[in-house]
């Protein structure tokens, strides 16, 4: 049975705390990892989530803040320690494309993978798989800034009522599937389209058109909070956003599961994220990220 699910790795913004690492988030997807935003310590991170080097297959960097990639440098040599049988591919802002090098390079070690390096320059898709179509959308900060965004393609879910009134059962249910037709009967009309589902990754940014396009009709949105709404003008000022803002992204958006994250080291109680984030409309499933949860993707 495929897993789909969130790993949060850490979730402080700027500086790590005592109870919060600097970010890191692994999606798990039908057997792939995803690796967004490794920042320090995050190879320490997997090993408490219980997250193996080879459990990655792409690293996907918002931007070039120490918060977001310094652990870039030992997560790309645990990769190649761990000699993954794989290869993996790494995205990230083309403009920080100095910036990677010297974090894949930053210490002598023996390279034993391929390491891709892809980065983004514009918006549109990265990558195409059987399961998934990785999209990068630019958003608005001090540096340049992508999030990332995951859609499953959509499929078709077979309706029982349908096939028993053209009374296709047993083997034949398999065989309409594969082929399409049966009898002259066909797969449209007994079954109905199935959403695919969808993941977005909105890290540092003020409100732009990047971020409603990533959360649009998104199952689950992991977007950064680094704010309260009374803090608004500092949000804006230094290119974030508040628990308000997100969450009034995530009910226009029509979000399924909201994970506030990236936190100000500047307040004491989580729990106020939350109620600003109900106080702007958001009546989906909320989390509040702490490190080490696992938040499994919405069922579809």
């Amino acid at each position: 049975m495929s897993v789909r699910e969130l790993v949060v790795l850490g979730t402080a913004s700027q500086v790590p705390t005592r109870h919060r690492n600097h970010n890191g988030y692994l999606l798990r997807w039908d057997g792939q990892g995803i690796l967004f935003d490794p920042g320090e310590g995050t190879q320490r991170q997997m090993l408490r989530a219980g997250v193996a080097a080879h459990d990655l297959d792409r690293i996907c960097v918002t931007h070039f803040h120490g918060d977001h990639s310094l652990g870039l440098a030992g997560v790309i040599q645990r990769i190649n320690l761990d000699q993954v049988p794989h290869p993996v591919t790494a995205h990230y802002p083309a403009s920080g494309q100095r910036f990677f090098e010297r974090l894949r390079y930053a210490t002598a070690y023996r390279e034993t993978v391929k390491l891709t390096q892809a980065p983004v320059a514009a918006d549109g898709p990265l990558a195409v798989t059987e399961s998934y179509t990785l999209d990068a959308y630019r958003l608005s900060h001090p540096v340049e800034s992508y999030g990332y965004r995951v859609t499953e393609p959509d499929g078709r879910r077979i309706l029982p009522e349908r096939l028993a009134a053209h009374g296709i059962k047993g083997p034949d249910v398999g065989r309409i599937q594969r082929e399409g037709v049966l009898n002259g009967v066909t797969l449209a009309e007994v079954s109905e389209v199935r959403r695919g589902q969808r993941f977005a990754f909105v890290m540092d940014t003020r409100l732009c058109d990047g971020v409603h396009a990533l959360a649009e009709g998104a199952d689950m949105l992991v977007i950064e909070s680094t704010f309260l709404d009374e803090d608004v003008r500092l949000a804006t000022d230094h290119g974030h956003l508040t628990a308000g803002q997100a969450a009034a992204v995530a009910r226009d958006a029509g979000v399924r599961h909201l994970v506030l994250t990236h936190f100000s080291q500047r307040y004491g109680d989580p729990d106020e994220f939350e109620r600003q984030a109900r106080a702007a409309g958001f009546d989906g499933e909320l989390s509040i990220a702490q490190d080490l949860m696992r938040v499994p993707l919405p069922k579809r």
